[in-house]
């Protein structure tokens, strides 16, 4: 079995990479200039592995996007999480209703951390080619910029789905005062037509698996996969059928059809726990790794009860609970069918074994027997109870079932609910228990598959970004009408579907345009 992950890219300051909240000496007795740093191997490999740092670093003095800070920043506007009582960052619970503006923390830190990682990603895409240490061979270098193209090309694919026309900078600037570094946004067709640049070239160089220390670095198969989203994001719906099937592999799809080894666990649970990590479903995530340096999943405790003997839970990820019919705290946990196996096999619990040989677990409605608190369960490390800021769960960039419902949701654009839909569907249904569809008009095809993304991909950093591409059968983007179902009624279309440019880097860019409504 190939896997594909990312590996644990722990850095030390051999390149510099420090939090901003880090004390830094200002007299060093060395300095190294970046012009005369990049001149061996371990120098290239160094520059790329900072490139992925930005996907799971983080802690308790900085958030970046696969590291906590998509769901204090995202996910809690969503419909589906809310900021739990341990959230307590008055910034945050604010945007969860919508109320954030261009000054707020988790906007600037969204703009800041995906460009952290598009200077590493440059900075190791210009100066890897002309290292001349022999040890560094063309192939390698080859690999090598092909894995930072595809890191570029992530951070700019999530830029432009947050705030639209974004500064497009493919080399790492040089200046010194402040106007030296100003750029004009591109508009986002534009941004799209250098992420699919920067993918198309990375499928190309990049090889179909690893092996030993570098498991899970980008593959070909991570390349596709993300430009097959890519295309689904913009409605190139012909182009995302052929570039998902290119991993998939012909139709019917089936178990050992894709070309590269892709395929689904057969248990839901196994995609989550550390013991099955790096498996035939993971396409690209972002890592982590307990007991060294700090590299531990943050999200895990966020999902936890707190005040559990034994277990470090802080709560501060919850379901949004919301009014539907009679039922006052309905939630998503609700929204799954009975004998869905994907809602106690990986996504919730509702209760939690103490060290004490008790269960705690709450009521939502204390008149409802059995009507539980579901708690988000996705990146809980069963070795980590103690200490879940050091689960070694990873954080899904883009998993085989999501490509496999790209797949039938393309195909039911362009042909309505083929054969090959279906194919593709019922594979990622019947791995949850439930029973194959068919015989569906393409409009509930369509609603159907949303439903199922909705419940496949909680709390993996995707239903905001669903809320504004998502359209219901007029033709509406569904994000308005979710959010006030919900009881968010500040959301308002179309200024949601943008975030506002931070006003931070407005001051400090004079050419940058702030988004419409804000």
């Amino acid at each position: 079995m190939m896997k594909k992950t990312i590996t644990y890219f722990i850095l030390t300051l051999t390149l510099g990479v420090i939090s901003s909240c880090a004390k830094l000496k200002e007299n060093p007795d060395s300095f190294i200039p970046a012009n005369d740093y990049y001149k061996t191997k371990a120098d290239a490999i160094n520059a790329v592995n900072a490139a992925y740092f930005l996907l799971n670093s983080g802690g308790s003095a900085v958030q970046t996007p696969y590291n906590t800070l998509f769901a204090t920043g995202m996910d809690f506007m969503s419909d589906d999480i809310d900021p739990g009582p341990g959230a307590t960052n008055a910034d945050v619970r604010s945007q969860a209703v919508l109320n954030h503006s261009s000054t707020g923390l988790r906007v600037l830190q969204l703009w800041q951390q995906h460009y952290a990682g598009i200077k590493k990603a440059n900075i190791a895409i210009d100066k890897v080619p002309a290292i001349t240490d022999a040890a560094l061979t063309d192939d390698l270098k080859n690999r090598l910029v092909g894995e930072a193209k595809l890191l570029r090309a992530l951070y700019y694919f999530n830029l432009v789905r947050l705030f639209g026309p974004v500064p497009l900078i493919l080399h790492d600037q040089d200046g010194v005062t402040i106007t030296d570094f100003a750029i004009e946004q591109t508009p986002a067709p534009g941004v799209y037509v250098q992420i699919e640049k920067d993918l198309t070239e990375a499928a190309l160089a990049l090889p179909v698996a690893y092996t030993g220390a570098d498991l899970g670095r980008a593959t070909a198969g991570a390349a596709k996969s993300i430009l097959a989203k890519v295309y689904l994001t913009q409605g190139k719906w012909t182009d995302a059928v052929s570039k998902a099937e290119e991993v998939a592999g012909p139709y019917p799809y089936s178990s050992g059809s894709s070309p590269y080894k892709y395929d689904l666990f057969a248990d839901y649970s196994q995609v989550f726990l550390p013991a099955f990590k790096n498996g035939k479903e993971h396409i690209l995530s972002a890592q982590f790794k307990s007991n060294s340096l700090g590299q531990g999943n943050n999200q895990a405790p966020r999902g936890a009860r707190s005040g559990v003997p034994g277990i470090v839970g802080s709560y501060a990820d919850q379901v949004r609970f919301y009014t539907q019919g009679t039922d006052k705290n309905f939630s998503i946990y609700k929204l799954y069918s009975a004998n869905d196996k994907r809602k106690r096999n990986g996504s919730f619990v509702t209760r939690f074994l103490g060290s004490d040989g008790k269960w705690y677990g709450d009521l939502v409605d204390k008149s409802i027997p059995g009507d539980s608190i579901p708690y988000l369960n996705k990146y809980w490390d069963p070795t980590q109870a103690a200490n879940l800021s050091e689960s070694a769960a990873n954080v899904p960039v883009i998993r085989f079932s999501e490509v496999l419902l790209i797949l039938a949701e393309a195909e039911n654009e362009v042909n309505g609910p083929s054969a090959k839909a279906y194919a593709a569907y019922n594979r990622v249904r019947e791995r949850a228990g439930l029973t194959p569809l068919s015989a569906l008009s393409k409009e509930q095809f369509r609603d159907a598959l949303y439903l199922d993304r909705r419940l496949e991909l909680v709390w993996e950093n995707q239903r905001w970004f669903d809320l504004i591409r998502e359209k219901d059968a007029t033709g509406k983007i569904i994000l308005e009408d979710a959010l006030k179902k919900v009881g968010k009624t500040n959301v308002s279309v179309p200024k949601h579907l943008l975030f506002p440019i931070p006003q931070q880097e407005i001051d400090l860019n004079a050419k940058l345009k702030q988004n419409a409504g804000w």
